[in-house]
This record gives structure tokens, C-alpha cells and sequence, in this order.
């Protein structure tokens, strides 16, 4: 959330030509957006950090894992808040360096809202997102040990395409975390149900699907990064992958 202020922020004061032309080309800024989102994802995937926590961001992430018996539910519930604080927390600070910069148009606070298709297609852009990332992320983690390396790849490449193609639809979020503390600086609270509930949805239903076509024991962990000799909370199988 830090980081996504700062970019919203520094895409505003970027000199001629660059800063102007982006602005009258909204596809193009959104790509530079999602470039830096998905760049910063997958740092974070990548880093010390992220291999020892598993490198969830959201909670869906971690509630849908939990579903799948890959965490238990009082570390579920402590990720979550975490992921609720931090998200916070960052933003918080990005906004009291920033300033009106971040929490005026145009940026305002990058507050997630529906776009001018509506509420429905919104919903429907949100779930359908979220699920296609869970897919991915089931399918790439849980197919050999190589391919697992590339989860966070895989993860990071999704959030920067939708971000640059999905976010007129929805604002693109996949995370309530990331919508609610935008919406508390931002003091837009507008249809924020809809980013509680259309991520749970798609993520959830990708899961189903995933074990009703496989096995439930085809999960095999619910860390992003295998790297290091962290100890893994997930119900951790991946040692039997080829």
C-alpha cells in the first residue's frame, strides 16, 4: 500500500512529455501502474520475508487456503489482521508524507470503486479476476518443483495485467484489505461490500473447482516461495512434488 500511493503520487509530478502524455492515455498509465504493483508483488514474493511468511497480501489468499486445510484457523485469522494492519499502516504513512497529493483528486487516495458500467460489472470483473489468480496460483504451485519457483512470476504478471485492463471495470482490487484502507483515508466508503464479497467468491469457487478436478491432497502448501529453510505453517507437502 506503500508503495502504491508513492507511484500514484509520482505518476502525477512525472515532467513533459512523459507526465502529460500519460495522463491524456489512461491505458498506458494504468500499465506503468501495473508494472510497479506487479514488479513490487513479486519483490516481495522473492524476498527473506515473503519466503518465510509465504508472501500472503491479501486475505482471500489466506482465508481460501485455510479453506483448503493448508493453515489453521487461528494463524488464518492473525494473518488476516495482519494483512488488515499493514495495509493500514503503509497507506497511512505514504498519505502523511503525500499529503493532498495522494488523498486529492486526481489520485484520491486511490480509492477502489465501481467504474461506469456499474455495481454488476464491477462485482462480476472483481470475482472473475480473483479467480483466475487462484487458478494460476493452485495450478503453478502445485505443479512440479520447478514450475513452483514461478509462482510469484505467475501472481505478479496477473496483478499488473488486470490492473492495466481489469481496473476500469472495478478499480481493480482482489484484496479488501487494500479497498478498506483506501476507503478510510479516502472517506469513500461507496459500494465497499462489493470488494468483501465478489474476491471471496472467485477465489473460493477457483479452489473448489481445483479439487474437484484433482484431489483435495493435490494442494501441497500454501507458501508462494519455497526458497530458505523457513519453517512452513502450511500443512506443508510440497517435498512430494516431482
Amino acid at each position: 500500500m506503500f508503495v502504491a500511493g508513492a507511484v500514484a503520487v509520482a505518476l502525477q509530478v512525472l515532467p513533459a512529455p512523459v507526465g502529460p502524455w500519460l495522463a491524456a492515455h489512461p491505458l498506458a498509465g494504468r500499465a506503468v501502474f501495473g508494472a510497479a504493483m506487479g514488479s513490487t508483488a513479486a519483490a516481495i514474493v522473492y524476498s527473506p520475508w515473503g519466503a518465510r511468511s509465504g508472501a500472503h497480501l491479501n486475505p482471500v489468499v489466506t482465508l481460501t487456503f485455510a479453506w483448503l486445510g493448508k493453515l489453521p484457523r487461528r494463524d488464518a485469522l492473525a494473518y488476516v489482521a495482519a494483512q488488515f494492519v499493514g495495509g493500514a499502516a503503509g497507506f497511512c504513512i505514504i498519505a502523511a508524507l503525500a499529503g493532498k497529493a495522494l488523498l486529492d483528486p486526481p489520485a484520491r487516495a486511490i480509492v477502489t470503486t465501481p467504474g461506469s458500467w456499474g455495481t454488476a460489472a464491477a462485482f462480476a470483473g472483481e470475482a472473475t479476476i480473483s479467480f483466475v489468480l487462484m487458478s494460476v496460483v493452485l495450478a503453478v504451485s502445485n505443479s512440479t518443483k520447478r514450475l513452483a519457483r514461478f509462482t510469484g512470476v505467475a501472481a505478479a504478471t496477473l496483478v499488473a495485467l488486470f490492473i492495466t485492463f481489469e481496473a476500469p471495470l472495478s478499480g481493480m482490487s482482489m484484496n479488501p484489505a487494500r479497498t478498506l484502507a483506501s476507503a478510510l483515508l479516502g472517506r469513500d466508503f461507496t459500494d465497499i461490500w462489493l470488494y468483501f464479497t465478489a474476491p471471496p467468491l472467485g477465489m473460493l469457487l477457483a479452489a473448489f473447482v481445483y479439487v474437484k478436478l484433482r484431489t483435495p491432497d493435490a494442494v501441497r502448501c500454501g507458501r508462494l516461495n519455497h526458497a530458505g529453510t523457513h519453517p512452513c505453517i502450511f500443512h506443508c507437502t510440497f517435498d512430494r512434488l516431482a
